[in-house]
Order: structure tokens, then sequence, then C-alpha cells
């Protein structure tokens, strides 16, 4: 998806704002980044230019029965997250070039439902409860929003790019309740992304790797670990539409947690999703639109919940400008 990079966790990243992957290590297990977000063509920045992208982010984990986890001031046990999101993302590639390469900027606003179960509530302090079971929340709000900035170079059928977002604690959270979009805290991400790009082949080998930032959950005094990221997506054109691939991703804490409200101590969390990919190239009239689905299957976890994750990506220009061509002509093959 040609405008994936412009966003770190869409769908966000994006279990992005989707505040309720629930685990140990970061607050509820919830991060910016999402396995899988940096997809192909990460290292792609598209032509000057107004472009919109909707991310229909879709989760579904369980936590094991052994384990606790921490959610909004609540310590959990036997959870299990269902959650149902869309991210609306305008973006601006500008014709300014700094060090020769565009500066874009991106604004991502997260609406949605996290579904949190848990089959025991240990203790929970701000709701006033303790030792009760089968709790349930699921409450429609919106989630922090996600402001993105970026710069990106070419050089023939080399591709990068270098950004940073801020998650802005500015969504609908909701002090004492199990299920909010919205994280509370200030995060940031700092990452690059390369791609290697044969037209000739339909070819796309992406990386991309980033630092999350996090800061404190004021209304529940919990600060969230710092953590490393990082992609890998290789694709093949079969036709100048349609095209396949493979995504891995990996998450993993290298601070712990801290603060006055992190009543399980510090704990440090990882994940390694892998998955597929599948893209389409089409025209609605005269308006060029690319859509991306991409499934991951969260296989290597610690500390955090196990799940799959869905993401559909359907973007297009604004303004009549016309995105990249596509990478292989339809005489590619495998």
């Amino acid at each position: 998806m040609w405008l994936a990079v412009l966003k770190v966790g869409i769908a966000a990243c994006l279990l992005a704002g989707l505040a309720l992957t629930a685990a140990r290590a970061t607050e509820g297990g919830a991060s910016l980044y999402v396995p899988g977000i940096h997809g192909p063509l990460a290292g792609v920045l598209p032509p000057p230019g107004f472009y919109f992208e909707t991310d229909f982010y879709s989760y579904s984990g369980r936590l094991s029965a052994a384990t606790q986890t921490q959610i909004g001031g609540a310590v959990l046990a036997n959870v299990k997250v269902e959650a149902r999101a869309a991210f609306l993302t305008p973006t601006w590639v500008t014709p300014l070039q700094i060090l020769g390469g565009n500066l874009a900027f991106a604004v991502a606003v997260p609406v949605g439902v996290p579904r949190i179960s848990a089959g025991a509530l240990i203790t929970a302090p701000r709701l006033g409860r303790s030792f009760a079971f089968s709790q349930r929340d699921a409450t429609f709000n919106l989630g922090d929003p996600i402001a993105s900035a970026l710069i990106g170079w070419h050089a023939e059928k080399f591709h990068w790019v270098t950004g940073v977002s801020v998650s802005i604690p500015a969504g609908a959270y909701q002090e004492g309740e199990l299920s909010n979009l919205a994280f509370n805290r200030w995060i940031g991400d700092v990452y690059a992304a390369v791609t290697y790009l044969d037209p000739a082949i339909g070819l796309d080998i992406s990386t991309t790797v980033g630092l999350e930032i996090n800061g404190t959950n004021q209304a529940t005094d919990y600060r969230s670990g710092n953590a490393f990221h990082a992609d890998l997506a290789v694709t093949k054109n079969l036709t100048k539409e349609f095209s396949v691939g493979v995504i891995v991703g990996h998450y993993q804490q290298v601070s712990g947690d801290g603060g006055a409200g992190a009543s399980l101590g510090s704990y440090r969390g990882r994940v390694t999703a892998v998955g597929g990919t599948i893209g389409y190239n089409f025209e609605l009239g005269r308006i060029p639109i690319s859509a991306r689905l991409k499934i991951m299957r969260e296989v290597e976890v610690e500390n955090r919940a196990r799940g799959t994750i869905g993401l559909l990506s359907i973007a297009f220009p604004l303004g009549g400008q016309a995105p990249p061509a596509p990478p292989a002509p339809l005489t590619a093959k495998f």
C-alpha cells in the first residue's frame, strides 16, 4: 500500500490505539506499533499531492488463563479481546524538499469498539471492585489522533524514508473503564524504511525498523516501557493489478514498565507475527484506488496476548493526482 509508510501505527497500527490487546508489558499490552503495519512499498513516498486512506482493523486474541494483566487500573485474568476499528488518514506530500527528499505530513484518527471480557477481576480500586468474575466491557469511542511527519528519497530501484509519529492523548479516554480505544499517554515512534523495487520483474522487498517511546498515563499513573520494532515484506506482482506476498513483524520492549500504578511490577513484552498479503489496484470512475488485505498471526509471544490481526487498507489520491504506476507488467510471473 503506497500510503502505509505514512503511519506508524495505524492500524494502526494498527493495535494502534486499540488499547486493548491485553497483556502485561506496556499498559494493557497495547502499543502504537502493530506487527506488519509497515508492509509492501514501505520505503516509497508517493508524488507530491493530497491522499486519503482508510484502514479497517480487526483483532481477536486471548491471554493465558494463568497470566494476569492490567487494564485501566484493574488487574485481570483469563482475558479475551475482540477489537474492531477504522483509522481515517488524510496525507499531504509537499513539494518542499529537505536534503533532496520530499517532506510529507499525515494525521490518523481512530474510531471503533474494543470488547474486553475477563474470567476474573483480581482487583480494581478505581472501579471500586475486587475478586469479581465475568467482567465485560464494550464501548464505541474515539482513539488518540496520530500525527506523522517524514521525508522520502528515491535512487533508481531503491527508495527510503525516515520519519516520526506521535500519538496525542486527546481521545475519548474513560477513566476506570476496561474498554478504551485511546492510550491516554504520549507515544513517539522514530523509524526508517527501505524498499528495493524492480518494476521489470514486479519484485518488492521492504523493511522497516523503529523505536517506540512511551509516556505515562496520568489517569492510572502507569508508565509503559519503550520498545524496538521491525517489519519485513516480500511481494510479487502477478499482473499489473494484482500482487501477493508474505510479511513478518516483531515487537520487543527494551525497558520495563513502571510508575505507582504498575501493580504487577516491571515487565517486558515481545511478539512476533507472520502472515500474508494480497493487493489489488483498480479505478472507480477516473479515481485510481489501491486496496490491500493483510492477515497476521502472532506466533511467538511473551507477556502479551496471542491472536490474529486483520487489516484492510483502501487508499486513493485527492484532487486528481495519480499514484505511482504498479511495479510489474502484465506478463510478470513468479
